[in-house]
């Protein structure tokens, strides 16, 4: 009888084991929100080295303020680096592949972090698996050349969708790079469709302007924070034809379940624009960003 007793209890226990792990395994599947973060006492920060917001040497824009958001909750910072194109299942715990505006759910993977930051550009197709912050940077996407290319930098004719239309036509015929899952994918501006010869870029975005000036291709698509760093970091070698997008806005991401930790993140940079923090923190990264964009922090929203 107490064999049987014993058999019987470690059957139990064993049960209630496997029962337990599955909740476990089971809440792995969904992301944290604002009260699972504050009890497990880390905000995982997902990042991708680019440009001034994640340098890769442990600063940068996005680094210092979800530092100071991970202050402001009472919790330890965590950055967890990813990439371009697993950052999306690693916050939401579902990899997708874009396609054009949507995206398609492939399968389910671990979730690695709580908060994406890294000039994340407000995208149609990503507003569909996440939810974005208030916004935090404006950009825009640029058509990029050699400095002694024969391409000459369009005239501005105070109509948006006229110097996207100039600068759209200049592609035709030429190497264009691009890179894929980001807002330089080519895809996004119908290049193709512009005559573009569309070279998809396999290493990093902060590697592309360093690849048409070693005359990987004729051109290449940048966004304006890159594009800032990259006149600054190579002078005189490059230059900026024209735009090939409407204006974006860059934001953090969060997914869609963390809806407290995101409104959480909304306040805390509201204080930080209301201190001057925020502008301090865009000054010392973005400088001359305020030559092209003033509006985007003078207005009511910042």
């Amino acid at each position: 009888m107490g064999a049987v007793m014993h058999q019987h209890r470690r059957f139990f226990w064993g049960l209630l084991g496997g029962v337990v792990w599955g909740w476990m395994t089971m809440g792995a599947a969904w992301a944290a929100d604002l009260s699972e973060i504050r009890a497990r006492g880390v905000l995982r920060h997902l990042g991708i080295p680019y440009a001034n917001f994640v340098t890769g040497s442990g600063d940068g824009l996005d680094v210092e303020l979800v530092k100071l958001f991970a202050q402001d909750l009472g919790v330890r910072y965590q950055y967890v680096e990813t990439s371009w194109t697993t950052v999306i299942g690693d916050l939401t715990g579902k990899k997708v592949r874009p396609r054009g505006d949507t995206m398609e759910v492939l399968e389910k993977v671990p979730i690695r972090g709580d908060i994406v930051a890294n000039g994340f550009t407000v995208l149609p197709w990503r507003q569909k698996v996440v939810d974005y912050s208030t916004p935090i940077f404006p950009t825009q996407v640029w058509l990029v050349t050699r400095a002694d290319s024969p391409l000459k930098p369009i005239t501005p004719s105070g109509e948006l969708v006229k110097d996207i239309k100039a600068a759209k036509a200049l592609v035709k015929s030429r190497t264009l790079l691009g890179k894929a899952n980001t807002c330089l994918e080519p895809s996004l501006y119908g290049l193709q469709q512009a005559g573009a010869r569309i070279a998809m870029f396999p290493d990093g975005l902060n590697d592309l302007a360093p690849a048409v000036i070693n005359g990987e291709a004729e051109m290449t698509l940048l966004d304006v924070p890159d594009a800032l760093v990259a006149l600054e970091k190579w002078p005189g070698q490059l230059k900026v034809i024209g735009p090939l997008s409407p204006w974006q806005d860059m934001a953090s991401a969060f997914a869609k379940d963390s809806v407290k930790l995101r409104e959480a993140f909304n306040q805390f940079l509201e204080r930080c624009k209301q201190d001057g923090t925020y502008v301090r923190l865009v000054k010392k990264y973005y400088p001359a960003v305020f030559d092209y964009y003033a509006k985007f922090f003078t207005g009511p929203n910042n």
